[in-house]
């Protein structure tokens, strides 16, 4: 390809315009994040801040990534334990798209399930006998039977729910919540994550999941992991002590406002924000990710896990930490989902798991005055089909993914107890009544929050984007 020099003048030509066109705005926010109290410490960037009173302050997501069964958890199925091993009715399925691993399947046995499920609580909800520990606080769930979504396929899935989007690239819910909320306590990220060390790895996970895509990166979620180094790259190196960090991050300031000057990069700004946040987080994290302390009676309610930092029950005890100091949005991931084979064996074991810790947060937060204003949201990507993938026998069975129809359940922060939103057929196939896109549910929590999901935006390439895309409405029935 020849070289044309006026296409180098014209690329020089358009970054000066970009540059002087986002000077101002960079240089405001540079200035506030430069700003510093006796302490050194910069303030954060104004937040778009509620649209009207919020229900809730923030959110806890324990996502239970693969995908759980309804039919063994949430969604009681009577039909498939009759017509068990009996072929769904075409009429059913009504021509809808299966995965590769059993579309190629002659004949599609219905499975039921081996669980048993019993009615809890004032409300009557049922729930498995695999979740104790949940059911026994019926009344304060609202389960969500009638969810759809558009991928039948992991990655998408979760980037779906994660996002608003199955391509990549899109902002993090969480990022959403600390870019419209703001930090409420700088010495600490608005955004965390944690990640189950105990759980079967059966899908990948990727940062992608917590990134923040276009927006600024000081709202990138940011994972904390077991071991004497929960963030990494935090600590400082041999020979460099915190008052030599802090005038290395003072000269950094200085570099970026001379480069802000120069380019025009609002980019920088975010550049020097997570700098700072990263010399705050070196005082703050270990005291946070220290639950040693904790009362026995803590560990005894969050399970024997708890003390073993990384597992599911740890990460259930250090999110009520984190909220409680006023983390904004925390999101667990609890892989091991993804039962295509043995179904009744992995089931029970992802239950035992999670049950009496995710159960253990509920309590924790309602004793502390927190479950008010929490938004605690359990559930996966997509649920599990009706039928059977490959050999089915009368105790051993495996469900495929299934987008059509699965259960969530939400508490606290505004949504209404006690209450079974949307109902599905007799086989659990396709809903029956009120269905929910992710991009509704999305709405709703970004509602309870105290924003208007059409006007929480962000202008990227000419186009005001957010969570919900260009869809979503709020569940009213899912109010308190």
């Amino acid at each position: 390809m020849n070289h044309d020099p006026n296409l180098d003048a014209l690329g020089r030509a358009r970054r000066a315009f970009l540059g002087r066109g986002t000077l101002g705005l960079g240089a405001l926010a540079l200035h506030d994040l430069l700003r510093a109290d006796a302490n050194h410490a910069p303030l954060h960037e104004p937040a778009p801040g509620p649209h009207f009173a919020p229900r809730a302050k923030r959110v806890v997501y324990l996502f239970q990534a693969g995908g759980p069964s309804p039919f063994e958890t949430f969604d009681p199925k009577p039909l498939l334990r009759e017509r068990h091993g009996q072929p769904l009715p075409d009429s059913v399925r009504g021509g809808q798209r299966l995965t590769g691993m059993s579309g190629n399947q002659s004949i599609l046995p219905l499975a039921g399930a081996f669980a048993e499920f019993r009615r809890h609580g004032r409300c009557g909800l049922e729930v498995s006998d695999l979740l104790p520990h949940t059911a026994a606080l019926a009344d304060r769930l609202c389960v969500v039977r009638s969810l759809h979504t558009e991928a039948i396929n992991h990655d998408p899935a979760i980037t779906f729910f994660c996002t608003g989007s199955q391509i990549s690239g899109r902002p993090a819910m969480g990022v959403w919540a600390s870019y419209g909320l703001g930090a409420e306590n700088r010495d600490l990220p608005a955004f965390v994550v944690l990640v189950s060390k105990d759980a079967a790895r059966d899908q990948p996970l990727y940062a992608r999941l917590w990134g923040t895509g276009f927006l600024p990166g000081q709202h990138q979620g940011v994972q904390f992991r077991p071991g004497a180094q929960p963030v990494l790259f935090l600590d400082n190196p041999n020979g460099i002590d915190r008052t030599a960090r802090r005038a290395q991050i003072d000269a950094l300031a200085a570099l970026h406002q001379d480069q802000l000057t120069h380019d025009g990069d609002p980019a920088i700004a975010a550049r020097q924000a997570q700098a700072e946040l990263a010399f705050r987080l070196q005082a703050s994290v270990p005291e946070v990710a220290d639950t040693s302390r904790e009362p026995a009676e803590v560990f005894e309610l969050y399970g024997d896990g708890a003390r073993d930092g990384g597992t599911y029950a740890a990460n259930c005890l250090l999110a009520r930490r984190l909220l409680e100091r006023g983390v904004r949005f925390v999101q667990l991931f609890h892989q091991g989902w993804d039962q295509h084979g043995n179904l009744p064996q992995e089931i029970t074991r992802q239950c035992r798991q999670t049950d009496r810790a995710s159960a253990a947060l509920l309590i924790d937060l309602q004793r502390r005055g927190l479950l008010d204003d929490t938004l605690v949201v359990w559930g996966g990507e997509f649920g599990r089909t009706a039928y059977c993938q490959g050999k089915l026998t009368p105790t051993v069975y495996g469900r495929d993914h299934h987008p059509r129809c699965f259960t969530m359940w939400l508490a606290g922060g505004g949504v209404r107890a006690g209450h079974v939103h949307g109902a599905t057929d007799a086989f659990g196939y396709n809903i029956e009544r009120d269905p929910v896109p992710v991009h509704d549910l999305h709405a709703t929590m970004l509602h309870l929050l105290g924003f208007d999901h059409e006007r929480l935006t962000w202008r990227f390439q000419g186009r005001d984007f957010r969570l919900t895309d260009v869809a979503g409405k709020v569940i009213k029935p899912l109010l308190a």
